[in-house]
């Protein structure tokens, strides 16, 4: 639905510094269409690149009129917190803006179609409900194991801990250097950024593999293909790790993990473990024994955002000695490290 060159506002009212920003943040970093400004009432008058180590210019305003002053033609709904649903408050402001002839991208589970239909006015809106799944997939049967491409998983110690941010720099540093490279996205900004994917988290239990599955079929030509990653095999809230690896039958695998976290996020109560004994636990699991091949974390992408640049280098020093294992923060140092010895 989205057209290249369509003028994108992001709605991101008090979330502008919250985790569940990420909808938002991520669309910022990666997406090509133009953005206009983001909205979010307690930063007015500020960048994004003044809130966020991010380098692109998009101004912050208060209100709707002033990014559609500015050519606004869509609006995105920029949050992804626990459970997926729309805030009532932001309700008035959805109504307004398809009246107003915007069209609306919506990543939360709360679908937005059938209750804001009567709001559309022009035939050229539209909204797109980016967590509703698009179709009813088969069954796994190990169909990926039978490739012969390299096939990349990206898995976590926590949500919100960089997976997707480690996947799509992966696959832009691949493209860069002109590695024929898929990227099968398996949440909501990933699959607004690609037009296309699988909302894993939407899907039932018994269909989600074969999901992942047809996905990666989809991408068999590629030499590479980059998996986006969700939830944590750690988390008592995440089924979703198995159906990736039983889905993908990875032959290489990403840790994400954030450096200042001994935790997981919420809830606080569940320790992360030793982080040699976190990685033999996946590549035991996707492996099954030998069952599916011998996939292998090839590194760490280590998200040191609450960290100085010399704690950050300390960290990585640290965990390379220990783990003897590449390890990088994508965003601060690039992927290469991570990549070049096997890509």
């Amino acid at each position: 639905m989205l057209k290249p060159q369509q003028k994108i506002a992001l709605y991101m009212e008090g979330f502008m510094h919250s985790d569940y920003g990420k909808m938002g943040l991520g669309v910022v970093r990666y997406l090509q269409n133009p953005i206009v400004g983001i909205i979010d009432s307690q930063n007015t008058g500020s960048n994004i690149n003044q809130e966020h180590p991010i380098d692109r210019d998009i101004p912050i305003f208060e209100k709707l009129d002033q990014v559609i002053d500015r050519g606004a033609e869509v609006l995105l709904l920029g949050i992804a917190p626990s459970g997926g649903k729309i805030p009532n408050s932001w309700l008035p402001l959805i109504e307004e803006a398809l009246t107003r002839g915007l069209s609306i991208i919506n990543g939360l589970h709360d679908p937005l179609a059938h209750r804001f239909a009567k709001h559309i006015h022009d035939s050229k809106q539209w909204i797109w409900d980016v967590r509703v799944p698009q179709f009813i997939p088969e069954i796994a049967s190990t169909r990926a194991a039978q490739l012969t491409n390299k096939r990349l998983l990206m898995i976590g110690t926590d949500m919100a801990c960089g997976k997707m941010t480690a996947g799509l720099e992966v696959y832009r540093w691949a493209k860069e250097n002109q590695i024929d490279t898929g990227f099968v996205a398996t949440g909501q900004i990933g699959i607004t950024l690609m037009g296309s994917g699988i909302p894993l988290d939407a899907l039932k239990v018994d269909h989600a593999c074969g999901a992942v599955e047809q996905m990666v079929l989809n991408q068999k030509n590629h030499d590479l293909v980059v998996i986006e990653g969700q939830g944590s095999l750690l988390h008592p809230g995440s089924t979703a790790t198995l159906p990736l690896m039983r889905g993908s039958c990875p032959t290489h695998m990403i840790l994400c993990h954030r450096a200042d976290k001994t935790t997981l996020r919420h809830p606080e109560s569940i320790k992360i473990p030793p982080l040699a004994d976190f990685i033999a636990l996946n590549e035991t699991l996707a492996s099954a024994s030998g069952t599916y091949g011998k996939p292998k974390v090839m590194g760490i992408a280590l998200n040191t955002v609450n960290l100085s640049e010399k704690e950050a280098q300390e960290c990585i020093a640290h965990l390379e000695s220990e783990l003897k294992i590449p390890v990088t923060d994508v965003i601060r140092f690039g992927v290469e490290k991570i990549v070049k010895a096997w890509v």
